[in-house]
């Protein structure tokens, strides 16, 4: 067994252990409670928390709805743009150098993913951005998976920039009109404001609207893409 198939079982062992046995809601619960009590000194360990949470596989939309109630919006949007893109080319790297074999395994249950593989040979830093844009992949293990295409790095982190910052803003904005921890546990908004409300619900509606549109176009286009590179591959055969 190699030092990489060790690591990568390591890896798999402790996200399962932490998934199925730990109190990972409680913890980013408490966690966010402590960035929100102590604010000035916070930032850094949110960006670091979110590092950990996307390398290890571990849903970062709390977090995100988190950075809107702690920071706001325009703060919010910042920290959650840096931590997510610092967090997948963490992982990106892991897949690239160190859990190679395990990441591989898991993506060839990905049926589109080879198709992927090839069209990020050509046109890498369009394809990472459609994929970014689209939910047609999983976001997390989409990090470990692009590890092991072509496409080079600098495309990958600039395209994960680009392609995550609509669906920031949508989350950040979410987790902004919550009222307290409890409010954002339960996914609600603040529908108790009494200073405009009309303005909060219109720019709600404009920016869930704007990224539903995004989403669909780029999926479009990325399937176009995809099937382009499995109709090539066919004939090559």
């Amino acid at each position: 067994m190699t030092l990489r198939l060790v690591v990568a079982a390591v890896a798999a062992t402790c996200i399962g252990l932490l998934i199925f046995f730990g109190p990972v809601g409680e913890w980013f619960f408490s966690l966010i409670s402590w960035i929100d009590a102590n604010r000035a000194i916070a930032w850094p360990v949110y960006v670091l928390a979110y590092i950990v949470a996307t390398v290890l596989l571990l849903p970062g939309t709390i977090l995100t709805l988190a950075a809107g109630f702690v920071f706001g919006l325009p703060v919010g949007v910042a920290l959650v743009s840096l931590s997510s893109v610092l967090g997948a080319c963490s992982a990106f790297l892991v897949g690239r150098y160190l859990a190679r074999d395990w990441v591989a395994a898991r993506m060839a249950k990905i049926p589109r993913f080879h198709a992927l593989d090839k069209a990020t040979g050509t046109d890498g830093f369009l394809i990472v951005l459609l994929v970014r844009l689209s939910p047609l992949f999983p976001f997390n293990l989409t990090n470990y998976g692009l590890g092991l295409t072509s496409v080079k790095f600098r495309d990958y982190l600039f395209a994960s920039w680009a392609g995550m910052l609509p669906g920031t803003v949508l989350y950040v904005y979410i987790g902004s009109l919550a009222l307290d921890i409890a409010e954002l546990a339960g996914g609600g908004t603040a529908s108790g404001i009494n200073v405009g409300p009309w303005v909060y619900a219109i720019g709600f509606v404009a920016t869930v609207l704007l990224t539903v549109v995004i989403a669909r176009r780029a999926t479009a286009v990325l399937r176009r893409q995809l099937e382009a590179q499995e109709t090539a591959g066919e004939e090559i055969q």
